[in-house]
């Protein structure tokens, strides 16, 4: 008899407390089918579960963790921080500091105010572009995530997309019909919406999507979205709160060229921390309270400790060698994940930009929600449990992107394709029967 997990124990008795069992809907594995694992510890490029078993890990708490867990750098200078104190409610010398790293590092910040999420980052950035315009309408892009604002839940990526729930109840019909979804990657239908709307306060986007996958701009579409938002008089927002110091070191902008009005970002910016910022030309920024009229305010923004991790950090990513790096280590594994599913006869497509990669189960191209949404949830759940059982830990959903962090070696790559291998095989041999 197989023993239970204290995992599905501690499950049980999460759904009894929390909705779901979870305090973030995807880590409830409805994605992929079966219990979640509660994680104890993490070091390096891996996690342990309260039952003792060790996966090589590709999720990086969602990205933040570019370091590795538990960086050695890192605790130290938490430790020494939580020591003086987690949080004053009062400006702080590490608050200036972060805010320089991020304005000497992002092409279009020249100022910047600290949140604390991404959701929060982006909120704030909406506000922003509609005070500054006196317009209400937002445009952003069918299965892209921004957070769980309002006006972002319509035709939403991650958990969204993972749970079959295109819209969520709560939010105001008439908050929603200020928010306009087109496709990625199709410049044509941002221009058609131009053509039928004058008074689009803001486009919002990842530049590189990570909330339905990873999925990368097309050729020059970058370059069209942002002369049809100038033309138009309409301020473009970048949401960087995953691609943020993770693709370059001034994130999407400086990879691709583009130089949005306003930036959103959070993740790696606090070390593993929560946090969120957002930031654009002085002109703009100041606008926000109390240099201006448009209020923003948060108890814990800039805390120390978010600040103290995520300046160790951002000083660490000044050498634009680790991108490198990131980018070798990436490239061999996503390599090897499509020989391997090639081998045995296995369709996969597999996108990668940088560190940020996602395996689809499908035979075309994935460009946008439309043909992301056409891969096989069946099948990715089948190599997710399989890759599971080969230690390995992914993201539990079809439709988030994965990450490699500095701490995945070659040994620690070549031991996860050997796993994807013999993952591809089982499920090949399951489908013959």
């Amino acid at each position: 008899m197989l023993l239970r997990m204290r995992s599905e124990d501690l499950f049980s008795k999460a759904i009894e407390l929390i909705p779901g069992g979870v305090n973030s809907p995807v880590r409830a594995f409805r994605g992929v089918g079966g219990t979640p694992r509660f994680i104890k510890s993490a070091r390096g490029a891996t996690i342990t579960d309260v039952d003792g078993r060790t996966y090589i890990d590709y999720v990086g708490s969602w990205g933040p963790m570019i370091l590795g867990h538990a960086d050695e750098e890192v605790v130290a200078a938490l430790q020494e921080a939580a020591a003086g104190g987690t949080s004053f409610g009062a400006p702080t010398e590490l608050e200036v500091n972060l805010a320089q790293e991020v304005v000497d590092a992002v092409p279009s910040i020249e100022m910047v105010r600290m949140v604390s999420s991404g959701t929060e980052a982006t909120l704030s950035a909406i506000r922003l572009a509609r005070g500054v315009t006196g317009r209400t309408k937002l445009v952003k892009f069918e299965g892209c995530y921004h957070g769980h604002g309002d006006s972002l839940l319509v035709k939403a990526g991650s958990g969204v997309a993972t749970l079959g729930l295109p819209d969520s109840p709560g939010v105001p019909a008439a908050l929603a019909q200020n928010t306009i979804t087109v496709p990625f990657n199709n410049a044509a239908a941002l221009e058609g919406v131009f053509a039928e709307h004058n008074d689009i306060a803001a486009v919002i986007i990842e530049p590189v999507v990570g909330n339905m996958g990873c999925v990368p701009p097309q050729a020059g579409y970058l370059e069209s979205v942002r002369k049809l938002t100038k033309a138009n008089g309409t301020l473009l927002i970048f949401d960087e709160v995953m691609t943020g110091f993770r693709l370059a070191r001034g994130g999407a902008q400086e990879l691709y060229g583009i130089s949005p009005d306003i930036t959103t970002l959070g993740k790696i910016i606090g070390g593993g921390l929560p946090v969120g910022a957002y930031g654009g030309s002085r002109e703009i920024m100041n606008n926000i309270a109390p240099a201006g009229p448009i209020y923003q305010a948060g108890t814990l923004s800039g805390n120390p400790l978010s600040m103290t991790a995520g300046l160790v950090t951002l000083r660490r990513l000044r050498d634009k060698s680790v991108y490198e790096q990131l980018n070798n280590a990436s490239r061999r594994l996503c390599e090897g994940l499509s020989a391997g599913a090639s081998e045995v006869g296995i369709k996969t497509e597999i996108n990668r930009v940088g560190s940020m990669w996602t395996s689809f189960f499908t035979d075309e191209p994935v460009t946008n929600w439309e043909t992301a949404n056409r891969s096989s949830r069946e099948q990715y759940g089948k190599f997710f449990h399989a890759m599971l059982e080969e230690g390995v830990y992914l993201a539990p959903s079809q439709f988030e992107a994965a990450f490699v962090s500095l701490a995945h070696t070659d040994d620690i790559v070549y031991q996860t394709v050997n796993a994807a291998r013999s993952a591809f095989e089982k499920i090949k041999r399951a489908d013959r029967y």
